[in-house]
C-alpha cells in the first residue's frame, strides 16, 4: 500500500481533503494520528474499535480522500500473512466505522473505501503540516519569531508515539516516518532558537534529545553550538569527544564533516560562530536639495528608523490628496532637526518649492495662521494686492495657488492642530511635515511620529562627531557617562559636546564629573543661547495650575515610571482626575505614557520638575507629604499582597500603620501581578525613604515585599535597598528598624550563598530584636538555623530552629512555625533521622495547607520531597516536588523554581533516570543563572555531571565537575572533597 505522500523537501504531505472555509461546528468530526488513533465529535470521544479497526481507520485517514482498495487495506493491516477471513473483517470494520462517523464520511467506491468531506484541520497531521509550511514561509521571510511559534504549534499536535498501539506493517512504516519528521521539525525549531539567541534555554532540551537519540549527529551539532554560545566551550568540545567515541564504538565510523568542522571552529574561537544578528536594512537614499528651508546640521546622526518611515510617507505624496506627518516629542529631542533633515532629503520629490515657518507654539505668543498664510502666498509669487484679509479667504487662495504644484511645507513648533489646519496644502502631490510638543491626534489623516531620545550608540556617535574621535576614543567610558547624564537627549548632548569642544584643557572625565551632580546638571547644560532648562521652561510655563502641581510632585518620586494608582497617592486625588491630569501632561510631551496606566519622565525633565517643586511648591511640607503618601500606598498594598500569599501570618499585624490606603486584591495572582509590575518603582520609593519619619515604614514595606528577593529579576535591587536601609537605621540609632533591615539583609545573603555574611547579619538582628521585637527575633533564629544547616553545624542549627519554633508559637504565628518545622526536618535528614524528618516536613506542609498557603505550601512540599527522597520513596518525592515546582513557577519564584528542578534531578538520579536528571539539572542551571549564588550553582553542576556520566557523556561530566570544584574551592566549601572524589577515577583513566 502507498505511504504518506511526500513533498520535495522530505516533509510528509497529506493530500487535501478539507472543505476550505467550512465553519468550525461545535459537533464536527476530528481525528488524531500523531499519537493514539482517536476520533471525536465536538469534544465527545467516539469509539474506534479494536486495534485492527483503528489500523484501517488510520490507513484511510492517511490516504486523505483517495480510495484504498480492499487488497491494499488487507496488506496495510496484516501484511504478507492475512487471516483467511481478512476481506470479511475489513468490511465489518468499515461498517462499524461508518455507523460511528457522520453520514457520507466513510464511502465505498470501486471495491474500496475512502474518507471524504472532513472539515478544516479535522486531522491533526494535516494541521501540523499546514503550520510547518507556514513556518517555512515565515522563516524565508525573516520572521523567525512567528516561524518558531508556528513550529511549536505543529509539534504540540504530537501526543506520544504516532499511531500508538496500531498493528500492521503500514502503521509501523508511518510511525518511523512521522517520528523522523517530528525530529526534523524539532531540529528546525532549535536551529531558529539559536538564531534568535536562545542558546542557554536550548541546552536543556538538546541534552535530553541527544540522550534519547544518541546517534543523531545534527542534534549533537546543535548542542555543541548552544553550549559554545552559552560560554561553555569546554563542554561543547566534550560533546564532540563523546560523539566521536560513541560513533566509533557503535558504528565504527567517524563524525560527519560538518561536526568535525564545527569542532575546529570552536577550537579556534571562530567569530562567525557568535550569536547571529539580523542586519538592519538601510533606508533608500533620497536625493536632497534645499529651498526655503533652514540649513540642515552637518552632524545629523542616527534616527535611521524614523528617516526610513518618513521617507516612505513623503515618497507617497504623489497620487495622494496630501501626505502629512506630525512629529511630537519633548523639547530638545530633535524634532526640528529631523524634520529639516527629511525636508532636504525629499527636495527632489517636490520640485515646485519647499515652504518653512516657525509657528512659535511653545512660546507665549504663537504665530497667527493669517500672517503665516500671507508670507506663504508671497513666497509662491502672489502679489500683496492680491492677498485677501480674512483667514478663510487666504486659506482658499493658498490651496488654489498650490493646485497642480508639488510643494513640501514644513510647519515647525506648532501649538496645536487648530493652528496647523489652515496651513495644510490640499492637493495631490503636496506634503506637510509638522513638529510639535503636542501629539496631534485630532489632525485628521496625519501620520503621527512619536520621537524618543537617541539610543546609546546614536548618542555616543553624535557626541563624538562634535568633540572629535581622538578625545572620545581615549575616554570612551567617561563619554558614555556624559551621554547617559544627558538622558540621551540630543539637545543636551549637543550642548555638553559643544562646551567640551570649546575647552581644550578639559578632559571628557572633567565634563562627566560636572554632570554627575544631579542638582547642578541642568545648570551645566547650557552653552550660548542653548539651554535645556529654558526649553523645558517654555512647556512648563503653559501649564494650568493643577497640571503644574502634578508635574512638580510626580517629579519627586524616584523610579523609572509610576502607575496611575501610585500617582493618585502622590497627588492625593481620585484616580479618574489623576488620569485626566497625567494625560494632558502626556499631550504636552512633559510626561510619557510608558504603557497603559503607567507614566514616566525623561531623566532631565524629572530633574527640572524637582527644581520646580523646590522653587514653586508651597508650603514646602507638601513635598514630604506627597512622598509619604506614596510610601504609605506601597506599604499598605504590599502588606495586602503578603497577607493574601500567607494567610494567618502575624507579620502583617506587626507592621507600621499606613495612613494612606493601598489597593485591595481578590486573588493572589492579581496581587502577584501588581507586586512584580511595581517592583522597580516600589524598591526605588523604599530606597528614597531613609529619613527619620519614613525609615520604619520603608523597612516594613521591604519586608512585606520579600517575594521580590527570590524572584531573580529583582533580587540584586532588593539586596541593595536592604543594605541602604540597614545603614540608614544604624546612623539613625533606630534598633527596631535596624534589626528588621538586618533580617532582610541576612535573607538575601542566604539566597546568594554568602553564608558567613548571612550569619553575621542574622546574629546582629537577633541581638537587637530579642525582647523588643519578638516576631523579628523568631525570623532571625530561623535564618540562623538554615545557615547552620548549610554549614554542617547541625547541633547549632537544631538549637536555633527549636528556639524559633517556640517563639513562633508564643507569637501565635503558625506559618512561621511551619517554616521552622520544615527547616528542622532538613537538620534531622542531615543527621540520619529520616523518619522524624518526614514527620516534621509533613507537619509543616499540613500547617500551610490548613491555612490556605499556596506559595509557602510549596515550600513545605519541597522540604517533604527532600525527606521522601532520602527515604527511598522516589515516586512520592517526585510528586511533591512537581507540585511545588508548579506553584513556584506560577508565583514567579525563580530561586525556588530552580531549586525544585535541582531536587527533581536528584530524585531522577536516585531512581536510575539519568537522562531525565540531566534535563532537569540543565534547566535548573538556566533558571538559577542570575540567582542562588555559586554554592547552589556548584551543587547543580555536580548533579548534572552525575547525570551526564550516567548517559555516557563522560567528557561533559568531567567539565561540569571541574567547574563545580573551582566554585567550591573559592568558597572554601566542604563539598569540594566530594567533587575531587568524583574526578579522581577519570584522571586515572
Amino acid at each position: 500500500m502507498d505511504g504518506v505522500p511526500r513533498a520535495v523537501d522530505g516533509v510528509p504531505r497529506v493530500p487535501e481533503q478539507r472543505r476550505p472555509g467550512s465553519p468550525a461546528e461545535p459537533d464536527r468530526l476530528r481525528f488524531s494520528v500523531l499519537g493514539p488513533v482517536r476520533a471525536w465529535r465536538g469534544d465527545a470521544p467516539l469509539a474506534t474499535g479494536s486495534p485492527q479497526q483503528r489500523a484501517l481507520l488510520a490507513a484511510l485517514l492517511l490516504r486523505e480522500g483517495r480510495t484504498a482498495t480492499a487488497a491494499e487495506l488487507i496488506d496495510a493491516v496484516w501484511g504478507e500473512e492475512p487471516p483467511s477471513q481478512a476481506l470479511a473483517a475489513v468490511r465489518t470494520y468499515a461498517s462499524r466505522l461508518r455507523k460511528a462517523l457522520d453520514p457520507g464520511v466513510l464511502v465505498s467506491e470501486s471495491g474500496g473505501y475512502a474518507v471524504r468531506g472532513l472539515g478544516e484541520d479535522a486531522l491533526d497531521l494535516a494541521a501540523a503540516q499546514d503550520w510547518a509550511a507556514e513556518a517555512e514561509k515565515a522563516r524565508s521571510g525573516g520572521d523567525l519569531g512567528r516561524a518558531r511559534d508556528l513550529l511549536n504549534r505543529a509539534l504540540d499536535r504530537w501526543d506520544g508515539e504516532p499511531l500508538a498501539g496500531v498493528p500492521g506493517p503500514y502503521a509501523q512504516a508511518q510511525r518511523v516516518r512521522l517520528e523522523e519528521w517530528r525530529l526534523q521539525l524539532l531540529e528546525s525549531r532549535l536551529d531558529m532558537d539559536l538564531e534568535q539567541g536562545c542558546h542557554a534555554e536550548a541546552v536543556s532540551e538538546l541534552t535530553a534529545l541527544t540522550a534519547a537519540h544518541p546517534l543523531r549527529e545534527r542534534l549533537r551539532e546543535l548542542l555543541m553550538l548552544a553550549l559554545y554560545r552559552s560560554g561553555r566551550q569546554a563542554e561543547a568540545l566534550a560533546v564532540y569527544a563523546d560523539t566521536r567515541r560513541l560513533l566509533a564504538d557503535e558504528l565504527g565510523v567517524d563524525p560527519r564533516p560538518g561536526l568535525r568542522e564545527l569542532q575546529q571552529r570552536i577550537l579556534r574561537a571562530d567569530p562567525a560562530l557568535a550569536e547571529p544578528s539580523s542586519p538592519v536594512a538601510e533606508p533608500a537614499v533620497v536625493p536632497v536639495r534645499p529651498a526655503q528651508l533652514p540649513a540642515t546640521v552637518p552632524d545629523f546622526t542616527g534616527r535611521a528608523s524614523f528617516v526610513a518611515e518618513l521617507s516612505e510617507v513623503l515618497a507617497s505624496a504623489k497620487g495622494r490628496v496630501m501626505a502629512v506627518s506630525a512629529l511630537a516629542g519633548i523639547g530638545g529631542v530633535g524634532k526640528t532637526t529631523l524634520a529639516v533633515h527629511m525636508a532636504h532629503r525629499a527636495r527632489a520629490a517636490f520640485p515646485d518649492g519647499q515652504l518653512y515657518v516657525d509657528l512659535q507654539g511653545a512660546g507665549p505668543r504663537a504665530a497667527d495662521p493669517e500672517t503665516v498664510l500671507g508670507s506663504f502666498l508671497r513666497a509662491l509669487g502672489t502679489a500683496d494686492s492680491a492677498i485677501p484679509d480674512s483667514l478663510q479667504e487666504r486659506a482658499a487662495l493658498y490651496r488654489s495657488v498650490l493646485d497642480g504644484r508639488r510643494v513640501l511645507v514644513l510647519l515647525d513648533n506648532a501649538r496645536d492642530a487648530a493652528q496647523v489646519r489652515p496651513l495644510l496644502p490640499g492637493t495631490d502631490g503636496c506634503a506637510a511635515l509638522v513638529t510639535s510638543r503636542v501629539r496631534m491626534v485630532d489632525l485628521a489623516g496625519a501620520h503621527l511620529v512619536d520621537l524618543d531620545v537617541m539610543s546609546p550608540d546614536e548618542a555616543l556617535e553624535l557626541f563624538t562627531r562634535i568633540v572629535g574621535e581622538e578625545r572620545v576614543a581615549a575616554e570612551r567610558e567617561a563619554a558614555l557617562d556624559v551621554v547617559a547624564a544627558c538622558g540621551f537627549l540630543p539637545l543636551a548632548i549637543r550642548i555638553a559636546a559643544s562646551r567640551l569642544a570649546a575647552r581644550r584643557t578639559w578632559t571628557v572625565s572633567v565634563l562627566a564629573a560636572k554632570l554627575a551632580d544631579e542638582r547642578r546638571r541642568l545648570d551645566e547644560l547650557q552653552a550660548g543661547d542653548l539651554a535645556v532648562k529654558a526649553t523645558f521652561e517654555l512647556g512648563y510655563g503653559q501649564l494650568e495650575p493643577a497640571q503644574a502641581r502634578a508635574f512638580r510632585l510626580l517629579g519627586l518620586a524616584d523610579g523609572p515610571d509610576i502607575s496611575l494608582a501610585a500617582a493618585a497617592a502622590v497627588l492625593d486625588l481620585p484616580a479618574e482626575e489623576t488620569e485626566d491630569l497625567l494625560e494632558t501632561l502626556v499631550d504636552t510631551s512633559l510626561l510619557e505614557s510608558a504603557a497603559p496606566g503607567r507614566y514616566r519622565f525623561h531623566d532631565l525633565v524629572r530633574l527640572y520638575a524637582r527644581a520646580c517643586a523646590e522653587r514653586d511648591e508651597h508650603p514646602p511640607s507638601e513635598r514630604d507629604a506627597a512622598l509619604a503618601r506614596l510610601l504609605d500606598f506601597y506599604l499598605a498594598t504590599a502588606a495586602g499582597v503578603y497577607a493574601i500569599e500567607r494567610p494567618g501570618d502575624r507579620l502583617v499585624d506587626h507592621l507600621e500603620a499606613a495612613e494612606y490606603p493601598g489597593l485591595v486584591f481578590e486573588d493572589r495572582h492579581r496581587a502577584q501581578d501588581w507586586l512584580y509590575a511595581e517592583a522597580v518603582s516600589l524598591l526605588a520609593c523604599v530606597r528614597q525613604s531613609t529619613r527619620p519619619g519614613f525609615l520604619r515604614r520603608a523597612v516594613d514595606t521591604l519586608w512585606a515585599a520579600v517575594d521580590l528577593a527570590e524572584s531573580g529579576t529583582n533580587s540584586k535591587a532588593y539586596e541593595g535597598v536592604a543594605a541602604a536601609l540597614r545603614d540608614a537605621a544604624a546612623r539613625a540609632a533606630d534598633p527596631h528598624a535596624e534589626a528588621r533591615a538586618l533580617i532582610m539583609t541576612a535573607y538575601v545573603h542566604h539566597i546568594t550563598g554568602r553564608f558567613d555574611l548571612a550569619v553575621r547579619a542574622a546574629e546582629r538582628a537577633a541581638e537587637l530584636s530579642t525582647g523588643a521585637d519578638p516576631l523579628a527575633a523568631c525570623w532571625a533564629y530561623n535564618t540562623l538555623g538554615v545557615i547552620a544547616l548549610y554549614q554542617n553545624r547541625y547541633d547549632d542549627g537544631e538549637a536555633q530552629l527549636t528556639r524559633a519554633i517556640a517563639g513562633f508559637r508564643a507569637c501565635l504565628d503558625r506559618p512561621g512555625e511551619a517554616s521552622a518545622l520544615c527547616n528542622l526536618s532538613r537538620i534531622h535528614l542531615a543527621t540520619g533521622r529520616t523518619h522524624s524528618a518526614v514527620s516534621l516536613a509533613q507537619q509543616g506542609a499540613d500547617t500551610y495547607d490548613d491555612m490556605g498557603h499556596a506559595l509557602k505550601g510549596a515550600n513545605g512540599r519541597y522540604a517533604l520531597g527532600l525527606a521522601l527522597t532520602e527515604s527511598g520513596r522516589h515516586g512520592e518525592a517526585a510528586a511533591r516536588l512537581q507540585e511545588a515546582l508548579a506553584v513556584f513557577r506560577d508565583s514567579r519564584q525563580q530561586l525556588w523554581e530552580g531549586m525544585a528542578l535541582f531536587r527533581l534531578a536528584e530524585v531522577d538520579l536516585a531512581a536510575q533516570r539519568p537522562a531525565q536528571a540531566a534535563a532537569n539539572a540543565e534547566t535548573a542551571l538556566t533558571v538559577l543563572r542570575d540567582i542562588g549564588g555559586d554554592w547552589r550553582r556548584g551543587n547543580a553542576l555536580v548533579v548534572l555531571g552525575r547525570a551526564l556520566h550516567g548517559i555516557g557523556h563522560v567528557g561533559r561530566a568531567q567539565v561540569c565537575w571541574r567547574e563545580s570544584l573551582g566554585l567550591f574551592e573559592a568558597l572554601g566549601a566542604p563539598e569540594a572533597a566530594t567533587v575531587r572524589a568524583l574526578l579522581a577515577p577519570l584522571a586515572v583513566a
